[in-house]
């Protein structure tokens, strides 16, 4: 039982899972051929080389063990999920530049250290980096400051 607790086998699973996955959605896309691709020739694919690799990967963790899987970390995956809930919460009612400010600060609540400084400073540069790629470079139209800009 020990050989199916550890990190190699675990990701293979999840190869196969996602493989099959998509093998099931993809099922009624035509597949055509490789002259004449339809549009489920490249998911089906893909979903193919997932499970083969998943299975080899399976395979391999079983025939060589691997290293044991820790607990799960509850803190930094709880945080990090609330941020996110957060960001996307806040992005209509009040702006890029406050759900960023939310998110960050949330986020940075799930590491083992917190310091203020290096918080407020990521939150400056991350939403001057942000309002610069979404606002001026792509145009998105996202209200930075809702009722503002």
């Amino acid at each position: 039982m020990n050989r199916f607790l550890t990190k190699d086998f675990l990701s293979g699973v999840m190869f196969v899972a996602f493989g099959a996955v998509t093998l099931y959605f993809g099922q009624n896309l035509a597949i055509g051929t490789a002259v004449r691709m339809g549009p489920g020739y490249v998911p089906r694919m893909l979903s193919m080389i997932l499970l083969g690799l998943g299975l080899v990967i399976c395979v391999l963790a079983l025939v060589n063990g691997g290293e044991a899987v820790e607990k799960p970390k509850w803190k930094p995956i709880t945080l990090v999920t609330i941020g996110i809930v957060c960001f996307g919460l806040l992005l209509e009612r009040a702006g890029l530049l406050p759900a960023l400010a939310v998110l960050i600060l949330i986020s940075s609540l799930a590491g083992e250290e917190f310091k203020l400084l290096e918080v407020i400073g990521n939150i400056v540069v991350l939403s001057i980096l942000c309002v610069l790629v979404f606002k001026v470079g792509l145009g998105m139209n996202i209200a930075v400051l809702e009722g503002v800009w």
